[in-house]
């Protein structure tokens, strides 16, 4: 797992809303990257219902939050309509990603850890923490904007 103080690694990919160039991000605003093992299933369903009923709160802090994960656009895309996702849901299909930020595997190498990085507008590593951290820990993280 990556520490605080550590750059960002960069990264472009696929999601439920179109091309992600994180460097595009870089910079402009606060970036929460939500590392979970799979679509649909109770605890990550759990944990984005979270970010998708504390939006208001993210956007307070002028917050980009994304998940990313190993699934495909098509589960992706089924995931976010049937919880109201509306914020971008990454591909990961060949694990870079998951690679370039040291998330670990588990359940038989088969699934990625679940890790949560908030990316400072210095484009360093400013919040990493395994597990499902509250909303309020991930914001807590977020330095205001000077």
């Amino acid at each position: 797992m990556l520490a605080t103080g550590q750059t960002a690694p960069l990264f472009t990919a696929e999601s439920t809303h179109g091309t992600i160039r994180l460097a595009d991000y870089i910079g402009k605003q606060p970036i929460v990257l939500i590392f979970y093992p799979m679509d649909d299933t109770p605890g990550c369903t759990a944990q984005l219902c979270a970010v998708r009923d504390s939006k208001a709160l993210y956007a307070r802090h002028n917050a980009l939050v994304f998940g990313v994960n190993q699934g495909g656009l098509d589960s992706h895309h089924k995931f976010a309509k049937k919880h109201g996702y509306d914020f971008p849901i990454i591909s990961d299909s060949d694990n870079e990603i998951r690679k370039a930020y040291d998330v670990g595997r588990m359940l038989g190498l088969f699934l990625q850890q679940r890790i949560v990085y908030v990316i400072g507008l210095d484009g360093r590593i400013a919040f990493a923490r395994k597990g499902t951290p509250s909303t309020e820990d991930i914001v807590a993280s977020i330095k205001p904007e000077t």
